[in-house]
């Protein structure tokens, strides 16, 4: 967050991850180690006298903003949503010459962070929603400065097409029956102490706005489990923006903002441009400080489609600087969206930014490409017009991704809800017991999307790295239950493993629990030796060793063929689950 300069739904309450920076603890990319903060007039002479790395950056970062302050105080939007381009106005005098506040966004580009000091802002621990619905975008953007005049600690909103997205999937959301009549929906949250002063909080501005927002329908929703419901909508908008084989939508136009005294008009315009070019769009966002998530069916896998891509973030551009906004900025987009800088901030800041940048790493090392000398925003695609992927013959066929492994592959687009450690979740319990991103659905989504694609990854079904990463999947089903478009990794790795397996050995363990139902019924029959050897605490080991089974795990008892048919089915089933989960290397133990 210090990184990208991020915030979430409460910044109205709280500001942006910059408003919260009091002191950062950097290390340059030379070595220099230093604490930068809030600099008085005073402390900043004193550290350009000291001399040294220190004294000599603060001594160029003040003649930098001496002969930029200007027009850092013209050209920067007024606006609370402000993420993209360096802080230079943390510089100005009037900020107290912020050099923490300043590196705040700069994506790595200037110096590392090593500490942080921030303020904390006290969460209400009780909330009520205030739910408005909407028959259009420009309308609800209209109604924005009224209900923030209201104080909410959140003012969100969701088009219809969330919902619609969520149906295609097959899901139903429970709080779809709290929702007013509409086309989109915004969710004022009021906190409070207790649940009735939330509530109560909700109901006064309820009052408040019925003279100001028109025939808008209103309710207040004080019920904890039914507030829960209707922020699971909000929060499934980034999931629900893809369903794949009907809508592949792209996270290439997020964050924009504007003041949100324009939001209104700039929704009037936005949706006017979205029109023109045909697109297909789901939003939804942080309507009280005027910043959107929107995402898009772009063409991203042709000439004509990635050329009409890039006129509309061209346009998309043009429109944000014409209503005074800011691009988008908090995803990372400095190396996205960097190209487009120089419709928002003028030539003069553009060359500050190049030495602010300079400043910081005379040799320009640290991410270059990102911020200041960007790659063009069509470049580095995911896809591109040149994405021809490997599309093998493969046992399953995959009829929702075109029959191709390949395509079932590219469902995986970053959400991470598979890096969750929440209980409530099934996925993903490989991750939960290393924390290494390979060992998540979307890092092994990512590694078989690689490979099919061919440019990174080689060696085809033998790919070495593609079978560690799958190891540790148990092939629980996990991934194709909770992740928002369906990842199903224990398909994939069947589907793997049964190739590699083609060209190479497979361990003993596989051979030992794959052929039990062949030899477990002569284990049964000398029993009693069977199970000295595999229970005594010695020979177990040995014969784990024999069997390529790890260490440590206990192999069930077999049980005698003098005993009744179910008891002996019962102990094979044991045994063939036992089998299974020491195959995954252990991580039932882990776990």
């Amino acid at each position: 967050m210090i990184g990208n300069n991020s915030c979430g739904a409460h910044s109205v309450m709280g500001g942006k991850t910059v408003d919260n920076t009091c002191e950062l603890e950097i290390l340059t990319y030379d070595g220099e180690r230093m604490t930068v903060g809030r600099t008085p007039r005073d402390e900043l002479q004193r550290i350009i006298g000291a001399g040294g790395r220190k004294g000599d950056l603060y001594a160029k970062l003040k003649s930098l903003i001496d002969r930029s302050g200007d027009h850092v105080r013209q050209e920067y939007p007024r606006i609370p949503r402000r993420v993209s381009g360096y802080n230079l106005d943390q510089l100005l005098p009037e900020n107290d010459f912020h050099v923490a506040r300043a590196l705040v966004g700069s994506e790595g580009t200037c110096a590392l962070t090593l500490e942080a000091t921030l303020n904390l802002t006290p969460s209400p621990p009780y909330r009520a929603l205030l739910l408005m619905g909407y028959g259009d975008w420009g309308t609800a953007g209209d109604h924005a400065p009224a209900i923030v005049q209201q104080k909410p600690i959140a003012l969100e909103g969701f088009d219809v097409h969330v919902l619609e997205n969520m149906q295609r999937k097959g899901e139903e959301p429970a709080g779809r029956k709290q929702l007013p009549e509409g086309r989109l929906w915004l969710l004022a949250e009021f906190g409070g102490e207790s649940q009735a002063e939330a509530t109560g909080r909700a109901d006064a501005a309820l009052k408040a706005l019925k003279g100001k927002v028109g025939e808008t329908e209103m309710r207040v929703i004080g019920e904890p489990a039914d507030q829960k419901a209707i922020w699971s909508i909000r929060e499934a908008g980034v999931g629900a923006s893809r369903v794949p084989g009907r809508e592949d939508s792209w996270p290439s136009w997020e964050d924009t903002a504007v003041s949100v005294e324009r939001l209104g008009d700039y929704l009037r315009d936005f949706q006017k441009l979205i029109s023109r070019y045909q697109y297909n769009c789901t939003m939804f966002g942080h309507f009280g400080q005027g910043c959107l998530h929107t995402r898009f069916d772009f063409d991203l896998k042709s000439e004509p489609g990635v050329r009409k891509f890039r006129r509309f973030l061209e346009a998309g551009a043009d429109l944000v600087a014409e209503y005074g906004g800011s691009l988008p900025g908090e995803h990372g987009d400095g190396q996205a969206k960097a190209e487009l800088l120089g419709r928002m901030y003028g030539p003069a800041l553009l060359s500050a930014f190049r030495e602010f940048k300079a400043i910081w790493d005379p040799d320009w090392k640290p991410n270059p490409g990102k911020i200041v000398d960007p790659y063009p925003l069509d470049d580095n695609l995911r896809t591109g017009p040149d994405y021809r992927p490997w599309r093998p013959q493969t046992h399953f066929q995959f009829p929702e991704d075109g029959g191709s492994i390949a395509q079932a592959a590219e469902r995986c687009f970053g959400v991470g809800l598979c890096r969750s450690l929440s209980d409530k979740r099934t996925m993903c319990p490989s991750f939960a017991a290393t924390r290494d991103e390979r060992h998540t659905t979307r890092g092994r989504a990512h590694l078989l999307f690689e490979l099919f694609r061919g440019d990174s990854l080689g060696d085809g079904w033998r790919n070495k790295a593609v079978k560690d990463a799958l190891d540790l999947c148990p092939q629980c089903k996990g991934c194709k239950g909770d992740c928002p478009v369906k990842v199903d990794m224990a398909t994939y790795k069947a589907e793997f493993l049964s190739h590699y397996y083609e060209h190479c050995q497979r361990p003993r363990s596989a051979y030992a629990a794959g052929y039990v139902h062949r030899w477990a019924p002569y284990a049964s029959r000398l029993a009693p030796v069977f199970n000295v050897a595999t229970q005594t605490t010695g020979l177990r080991q040995v014969a784990n060793m024999i069997a390529g089974f790890q260490y440590g795990v206990a192999l069930p008892k077999i049980t005698s063929s003098t005993q009744n048919h179910c008891s002996a089915k019962q102990g094979l089933r044991r045994f063939w689950w036992t089998s299974l989960l020491v195959q995954t290397n252990g991580l039932a133990v882990s776990l």
